[in-house]
């Protein structure tokens, strides 16, 4: 075997197990960094948001076989359970999102195994019974869209030298905050580099070329102020007057509703303020379904307990445009049982699976829908 022979075998030996599949897919181990928010596709595709890595990957989960009604999951002590089966203690295990396959009905975690730079990204399963078990990254069926204009990781947080301090902000860790698939496109929120950094991207899929995102800004309520700066932390969508719309949450806590096709435009959009919800708060996780024919949002928060927001008023309300003290625009209600939920999913026309933190920890739960 000449030198040259050995050379290019060790090259070959050294890259990415990675092989060409059909459909812009590849087969191999996707180079996710951290995995942050989750959401499902057509059968079965998982969307994985990964911050510190600027891209969004989407897995062949294998998992597309329908059920009649999905099973309601109860597991108590999760965070000790996951530390278990991860070989690691509950304090280095960061649960970073919930999503339910609305196929399978199987609920799929993203984690966090221990901490800072050297945190390793994990997805879960837990299925019906309460049986947790971690999903294989090697040898998938998967594809990559690099955000082109994501924000920079402070120098100390990027290199994992210091301990960040109280309250500092990384930009890069909001470079993806939430996302979900509608009509063919993945609409993607979180931060950019540039100077109304607040972005809104709708990617094609499967992948194609990743455009700079648009510019959101909006009128908040409880600072008194327009923003381009902040950024979405959770949205869903919803048709209003027959037009597929965002509804989008921002800190303390806006919440906007934005017409999907202005994604498209190529200039900065206007969302418009239909609720303020209360300051000192972060919206965590939300979604839109029915009740005795009306329409809700469920919202998940961070020190306002869950929250159910009218619709019924959304398309002709009046948008926030001056500064309120607390509250303004569309009603909602208190939900008592949501004490404690960080995340949200919807299982079923009827119910939801709450990730819930209590004095024991971290638990799942399954709840009847207010």
């Amino acid at each position: 075997m000449t030198r040259w022979t050995w050379f290019a075998l060790a090259v070959a030996l050294a890259l990415p197990a990675v092989a060409q599949a059909a459909g812009g897919m590849s087969t191999g181990t996707p180079d996710i960094k951290t995995a942050g928010p989750l959401t499902f596709g057509p059968q079965g595709v998982l969307f994985v948001g990964d911050p510190t890595g600027a891209a969004v990957f989407a897995i062949e989960t294998k998992d597309a076989q329908g059920v009649a009604e999905a099973k309601a999951v109860n597991v108590e002590g999760l965070d000790a359970k996951v530390a278990a089966l991860l070989g690691t203690t509950p304090a280095d295990v960061t649960i970073n999102d919930l999503a339910v396959n609305p196929v399978s009905g199987r609920v799929y975690l993203s984690v966090s195994r221990g901490q800072g730079a050297e945190a390793k990204p994990v997805i879960l399963t837990v299925d019906g019974d309460g049986k947790i078990a971690q999903l294989s990254l090697e040898n998938v069926t998967f594809a990559k869209a690099d955000l082109p204009n994501a924000p920079a990781a402070p120098a100390a947080a990027a290199a994992g030298t210091a301990a960040p301090q109280r309250r500092a902000r990384n930009p890069r860790a909001e470079s993806i905050t939430d996302l979900q698939f509608v009509d063919g496109k993945l609409i993607v929120a979180g931060l950019s580099n540039e100077e109304f950094a607040s972005k809104l991207r709708s990617i094609p899929y499967p992948f194609q070329a990743v455009s700079a995102g648009m510019s959101i800004e909006i009128y908040h309520g409880a600072h008194g102020q327009l923003e381009t700066r902040s950024p979405v932390r959770t949205f869903t969508t919803y048709s209003i007057g027959g037009t597929p719309h965002l509804l989008a949450a921002y800190t303390c806590t806006p919440l906007v509703k934005i017409p999907i096709a202005k994604l498209s435009a190529t200039e900065k959009v206007m969302g418009e303020t239909v609720a303020e919800l209360g300051n000192g708060n972060q919206p965590l996780d939300m979604f839109v379904y029915n009740k005795a024919g009306k329409d809700y949002v469920l919202m998940a928060n961070s020190s306002r307990g869950m929250m159910k927001v009218d619709l019924e008023k959304v398309a002709n309300i009046e948008p926030i445009k001056e500064r309120v003290s607390d509250t303004a625009g569309l009603p909602y209600e208190k939900i008592a049982a949501g004490q404690g939920v960080v995340q949200l999913d919807r299982l079923n026309a009827n119910q939801a699976i709450a990730l819930v933190r209590n004095e024991g920890g971290l638990k799942i739960s399954t709840m009847d829908l207010p």
